[in-house]
């Protein structure tokens, strides 16, 4: 028998000494790896925060953009009515999101995923609704929302910090403004802008990939569209990359929205269970959700005051109903909306009310 180093077997984890301790150990182990998918999705949120937090500037530089200093919109009494309800749609939902971070202790926010998840896509999807309609898209479509708003991500309509996406067919995705989505990401919390970086870009990829075979579904579904073997006329069931070429028009962009859509889990879904079984710092996850909504919301909502005018659209915030008043809308109006449609000259720094009470790190 071989006694040499080589054959020696060194355990990862130490041995215990009793049969009871070595079960707890086995509990344990099981517990983490039912929560490594969990933990995975918490990452990438937490990342795209850290990200807009590391790389914010007045909504990233804002003002500075082409796309919204030409931004203008001819609306009617009828549009200012529609707008006002997209946006107290939004805002109501966000309030709701809030009340749970406020109510809730961390048991509570682990059974509140339920119901935080599609709050937190719906809080976004309403202003981003109120800000298309400035452009001229009104529609409900969701496949037509994801569109055009893909396109005006890759047009520089957003802040750099929630500017990235992914592009290009199956097996040949590309990342853009992500220099350091190349990297490998970890199993740990983002602490460096490198670790954000790899992780994004690591769920741009995932969420593609999930999209692209989405899509060759649907298309292999449809007589009218599959593709087929040119010897015997059936669907291909094996497709080379070149047909997977083929459909690569019909993705699109994938962007933070996409990002933000794997939001929507059914409340009878088996997926969100897998989250509230899993342990996992549930009020980290909840904070980087309400960081990432507050965010863009603040840069639907100042696109929506330039085209409206910014005292119509103060106007609008003073008659708010009265669940949201004096909260975060007014806040965000003053501390995000005015700097950038009425800049002031520069005082002492002032603190955001909706913004993070601690940087969130490892």
């Amino acid at each position: 028998m071989k006694t040499t180093e080589e054959t020696r077997i060194i355990p990862f984890v130490p041995q215990v000494e009793s049969s009871g301790d070595e079960q707890q150990q086995k509990l344990a182990d099981e517990t983490w790896r039912k929560s490594i998918p969990a933990q995975v999705f918490l990452n990438y949120f937490f990342a795209i925060n850290y990200h807009i937090q590391e790389n914010d500037d007045v909504l990233g530089g804002l003002q500075n953009l082409p796309f919204f200093r030409s931004h203008t919109a001819e609306l009617n009494d009828a549009d200012v009515a529609a707008l006002t309800k997209l946006l107290h749609t939004s805002w109501s939902t966000e309030y709701a999101l809030r009340a749970t971070a406020e109510l809730g202790d961390d048991n509570f926010l682990r059974n509140a995923l339920h119901w935080t998840f599609p709050q937190a896509y719906h809080a976004i999807l309403s202003g981003l609704q109120a800000f298309l309609y400035t452009t001229g898209v009104r529609s409900n479509n969701s496949q037509l929302v994801r569109r055009e708003v893909g396109r005006l991500v890759v047009k520089n309509a957003y802040p750099r910090p929630v500017s990235f996406y992914a592009a290009g067919s199956y097996g040949d995705f590309s990342i853009h403004r992500l220099p350091l989505a190349g990297y490998k990401a970890g199993l740990h919390i983002a602490s460096k802008e490198i670790d954000a970086q790899a992780q994004i870009g690591q769920f741009l990829r995932t969420t593609r990939k999930m999209k692209a075979q989405w899509t060759r579904a649907q298309v292999q579904a449809n007589p009218n569209t599959a593709i087929r073997s040119q010897k015997t006329g059936r669907p291909l069931d094996k497709w080379t990359a070149a047909h997977w070429q083929q459909i690569t028009w019909r993705l699109g962009y994938t962007t933070i929205f996409d990002l933000l859509g794997r939001l929507r889990i059914s409340q009878t879904s088996r997926e969100i269970e897998r989250y509230v079984e899993a342990d996992i710092d549930f009020r980290l996850f909840h904070a980087s959700l309400l960081n990432i909504v507050s965010y863009l919301n603040g840069v639907h909502e100042t696109y929506v005051a330039k085209a409206l005018g910014l005292e119509r659209y103060r106007q609008l915030v003073a008659e708010l109903p009265v669940h949201l008043q004096a909260g975060f809308v007014e806040d965000r109006l003053r501390t995000r909306v005015e700097p950038v449609l009425a800049p002031t000259p520069p005082t002492a720094p002032a603190i955001a009310a909706d913004a993070p009470q601690y940087r969130m790190a490892a």
